[in-house]
């Protein structure tokens, strides 16, 4: 029957991938929450359980290891601190795509960047790393305290939670734009937005890259903060091997920027818009 967990339970069974199943609360958690078939939440996943959903005994959720599986819980015991649940179904976790996009984005006003890291969690991006550059509003990596990292982390997670990513994205320590451009050998493509760069969208800048017809492409993505990069920076940005692309005559904010052409680049790879079986049925 549609929506019905397979009879032999276990963490080694899958289960039914449903609409019901889709709707469940999920709950990135560390390897110490899995113990064999049973599972232990506490700390603020407990709390927000317990006390913000208002779940009880017999009620399910999801949760994910950051490995690529994911488990379907039967809360056993809700308490304020500690949720006790029964593993009932496992099969691989969904939402990745194909195209590894690593964006290094300017760092801006604090509420700019965390919608960037919200949005672009959602969208896609597995890696963000925040930079400073020469028109950034943050001129040094030691203003960014521990308890900021920490919210952006959260920020992360929960967009993550929230859009059914089957792995969170990584946040790097702040760095200089140097340092930045100094890391993009790595990579298969770069692509750094410019103001400058009239005429070569985002299409042509992917265009020549094999692996980017592949779809398995690790890609580097570099926004710049606002009032853009100067052109000392997009000429540093090039000698690094990133190719200047324009998101075409009318000026964006960059958080704006940051989003649509992430946007952009996931489309042109065939990672929004396709048609796909999200869930894995047995």
């Amino acid at each position: 029957m549609p929506g019905e967990i397979m009879k032999k339970r276990g963490r080694g069974r899958r289960y039914r991938c449903d609409i019901a199943s889709e709707a469940l609360h999920r709950f990135f958690v560390s390897g110490e929450a899995l113990q064999g078939e049973n599972a232990v939440l506490r700390g603020r996943q407990a709390r927000q359980i317990s006390e913000v959903l208002r779940l009880g005994a017999g009620e399910h959720i999801i949760v994910l290891d950051n490995f690529g599986w994911e488990y379907k819980l039967r809360l056993t015991n809700v308490r304020k601190y500690e949720i006790r649940a029964e593993v009932v179904g496992k099969q691989p976790a969904t939402g990745e795509p194909a195209a590894r996009i690593t964006l290094f984005q300017s760092l801006g006003k604090q509420d700019k960047f965390e919608w960037v890291l919200q949005k672009c969690t959602e969208i896609g991006v597995v890696r963000f790393v925040p930079m400073i550059a020469r028109r950034s509003v943050v001129r040094r990596c030691g203003e960014i305290g521990e308890n900021k990292v920490a919210r952006w982390q959260r920020i992360i997670t929960e967009a993550a939670e929230q859009s059914h990513r089957g792995r969170l994205p990584s946040l790097d320590a702040p760095i200089k734009f140097e340092k930045g451009m100094a890391e993009l050998e790595g990579f298969e493509r770069s692509l750094i937005a410019s103001t400058r760069a009239q005429g070569v969208s985002l299409r042509d800048s992917l265009r020549g890259c094999g692996a980017c017809n592949t779809g398995g492409v690790d890609l580097a993505l570099i926004v710049g903060p606002e009032g853009g990069f100067t052109e000392d920076e997009v000429e540093r940005g090039r000698t690094g091997g990133a190719i200047p692309f324009s998101l075409g005559p009318r000026i964006l904010r960059t958080e704006t920027a940051a989003v649509a052409a992430t946007s952009v680049i996931l489309y042109e790879l065939g990672e929004l818009g396709a048609e796909a079986d999200l869930c894995e049925r047995t």
